[in-house]
């Protein structure tokens, strides 16, 4: 059995990447890991991949019943809402230490949820800190690309690999990994429909969104969560981008993607990717509901700008 240390004392965080083979060892290492906490009274959410749901409540027979178990797919799909979903956990548990397995990237990842779920990874070092918890994070070493556990190593302060728990000697700052995952964006493929807009031109802007739309495989209610996610990105491009913005929109083989571009700046990374306070004036709220609504958000930030594409899938 593994053993992943609790954190070390008061405001103490730990984050390390479990490095497995094959299916034995991941239901090893993750298992023990409950089990562990567990036995100490902490609270545990495991959110790994469905499959891997079944064989982790299957190795843990009747403790599975005290743990909190989440299908990453669906909780995870957009890695812009998981680390909310880790921090809503641990609040529940303010007087104790959570214990969480967060899976992010599994195979199958498109190197674009890949690169979000990094960034993701990286922003859990910022948001915990100074928190009492730990977030154990396995990778499938085989199964993932060398460029995938490379950036694992560069993003959890700790790597447990082979049994053995030691320090990660890759691990480097939030802003080194981000910078890293601002590749350029792919240009559209296909026809695209521009549309610029300014001060007092928000509606338009959905009704131009809601026609375009109406064109496409995306259902109703489906339609209706593109249109209010382009709305709440207009209105930031209104009140942070200047006041003016440009959106674009085209169909994809899997879905829709509507792209906001202004002259803004994002001053938070972690703006829109945990749960905004009620009493803040500007809490990112706008952004944590396109986060909510959309299948990936992409954000780059450059100094001539601020780029958010959005994706909706079909199915």
């Amino acid at each position: 059995m593994i053993t992943v240390p609790a954190p070390a004392g008061p405001g103490a965080f730990v984050h390390p990447a479990l490095f497995y083979q094959d299916l034995a060892e991941y239901v090893a290492g993750v298992a023990g890991f409950v089990r562990t906490a567990l036995s100490a009274d902490e609270p545990v959410l495991v959110a790994v991949p469905g499959p891997h749901l079944d064989a982790l409540r299957g190795s843990l027979g009747a403790d599975a019943s005290e743990v909190v178990w989440t299908d990453m797919t669906e909780a995870g799909r957009n890695p812009g809402r998981i680390l909310a979903a880790l921090q809503d956990f641990a609040d529940h548990h303010p007087d104790r230490a959570a214990r969480i397995v967060g899976e992010p990237i599994w195979p199958g990842r498109t190197p674009a949820e890949v690169r979000e779920a990094t960034r993701h990874e990286a922003l859990i070092n910022a948001a915990f800190e100074g928190r009492p918890a730990t977030v154990l994070c396995p990778y499938d070493v085989r199964g993932l690309s060398a460029a995938v556990v490379a950036d694992a190593r560069r993003t959890h302060p700790t790597v447990i690999e082979k049994g053995r728990d030691l320090p990660s000697a890759a691990y480097t700052d939030v802003a080194a990994v981000s910078a890293d995952c601002d590749v350029p964006l792919p240009a559209p493929d296909g026809d695209v429909l521009r549309l610029d807009y300014a001060h007092g031109e928000l509606s338009a802007v959905r009704q131009q969104a809601e026609n375009w739309a109406r064109g496409t495989a995306l259902t109703p209610a489906r339609r209706g969560d593109l249109v209010l996610a382009v709305s709440e990105a207009a209105a930031n491009s209104l009140s942070h981008g200047g006041g003016a913005g440009t959106l674009r929109l085209w169909a994809t083989g899997a879905g829709v993607v509507a792209e906001i571009q202004d002259g803004g700046h994002l001053a938070d990374p972690l703006a829109g990717r945990r749960r905004p306070e009620l009493a803040s004036a500007n809490g990112g709220r706008g952004l944590w509901m396109i986060h909510q609504l959309c299948d990936l958000v992409e954000i780059r930030a450059t100094d001539r700008g601020l780029t958010l594409r959005l994706h909706m899938a079909t199915l």
